[in-house]
């Protein structure tokens, strides 16, 4: 039987089905519906923040967050380990991304590097909470606070992870998070900012709506608006997003259990919380990593290369920047299969080939 490196999680039919039957008793199926907004209070309620906006996807959370800040044209200090649509996002607003090395421990941005890095053109850092571990945020804070830089965190695997007893997507000027449906909170596609300025927040709900109220058009916007379904979609799986992190924790540790105390995997912050969103494993080399991929592929086994190549290597970038350790990092990490209902016969499984 395949097994893949994640698996959507799919609510009762019966569950959803009650939300589609409220949306055609509405008839209201776009434009911040009735269970838009109710996901966005419940949202808002389940995490302990405010100013949550509901957008349709997390790569369009990160260029409403660049324009939402004025950031655009402007240098953006970001790490080179991330997944693609962090630096797509920074291009695509016309940014310069520069890209600050990583800690060798957590995978996080490399805060003690990050001054080095300001130049009079930079406006923006922009972290990344790697497989949801905390970036240290207080360090981070102050370097932005001292230079008059803004923050946003890139959080798409935050959701259900905290630092210093309330939630990662708590800080920083914005913070956005995914809930693609390769998330352990998902509404198919879609994702979120949390904006810690009201005025900020008000500017995010024009933006995402075109830049207008009725008639009346106030600025350049642009369509970020989720529909119904996404929602729908959003609050069934609220009401098992604990038992999924639950379930989560429980195959973290049957890996842990079962797998070589050779593997080296990412140190979590202290002071952290963290939600079970990955399962990474550090190899010796990239030629053990090449191998342990065509193993797998014998058994029907397909983790995957999280997060490969280092961003600061992409070929289409104006400049080529080096991070000696992200490069090193990306060539030789490996996530393995994690979702809720993967048994413990096929971690065995996993872990057989590992250990082999």
């Amino acid at each position: 039987m395949r097994i893949n490196v994640t698996k959507t999680f799919m609510p009762p039919a019966e569950e959803y089905q009650v939300y589609l039957d409220r949306i055609w008793q509405s008839g209201h199926i776009t434009n911040q519906g009735p269970l838009l907004l109710e996901l966005e209070k419940k949202l808002e309620k389940h995490l302990e923040v405010s100013r949550l906006h509901f957008v349709t996807n997390g790569t369009l959370a990160l260029q409403l967050a660049i324009r939402a800040l004025g950031l655009e044209g402007s240098e953006v200090i970001t790490t080179p380990f991330s997944y693609v649509a962090t630096v797509s996002a920074l291009l695509w607003e016309n940014c310069t991304p520069i890209f600050v090395d990583i800690e060798p421990d957590t995978f996080c941005i490399d805060a003690d590097k990050i001054e080095a890095a300001i130049t009079p053109h930079t406006k923006a850092i922009m972290p990344v909470h790697v497989f949801g571990n905390a970036c240290d945020v207080e360090k981070i804070g102050a370097i932005a606070k001292k230079h008059n830089l803004k923050v946003i965190y890139d959080g798409a695997h935050g959701f259900g992870a905290q630092y210093g007893g309330k939630s990662l997507l708590s800080y920083g000027d914005i913070a956005m998070c995914s809930f693609h449906a390769t998330k352990l909170f998902h509404t198919i596609e879609g994702g979120c900012l949390i904006a810690s300025d009201p005025a900020v927040s008000d500017k995010i709900e024009l933006m995402k709506r075109f830049g207008h109220n009725g008639d009346e058009h106030y600025m350049l916007g642009i369509n970020a608006k989720g529909s119904e379904f996404q929602a729908a979609m959003g609050l069934v799986n609220l009401g098992h997003v604990e038992d999924i992190i639950a379930q989560r924790k429980a195959v973290y540790e049957l890996y842990d259990h079962h797998l070589s105390p050779k593997y080296r995997r990412p140190v979590i912050q202290s002071g952290a919380v963290y939600n079970y969103a990955y399962y990474p494993l550090l190899l010796e080399s990239e030629a053990e990593l090449m191998g342990l991929m065509e193993a797998f592929t014998a058994e029907d086994i397909f983790p995957r290369r999280y997060f490969f190549p280092s961003l600061n290597t992409l070929p289409y970038l104006p400049d080529k920047q080096s991070t000696p350790i992200s490069e090193d990092i990306s060539r030789r990490i490996i996530c393995l299969p994690l979702y809720s209902d993967l048994s413990e016969e096929d971690i065995k499984r996993i872990c057989g080939v590992l250990n082999r």
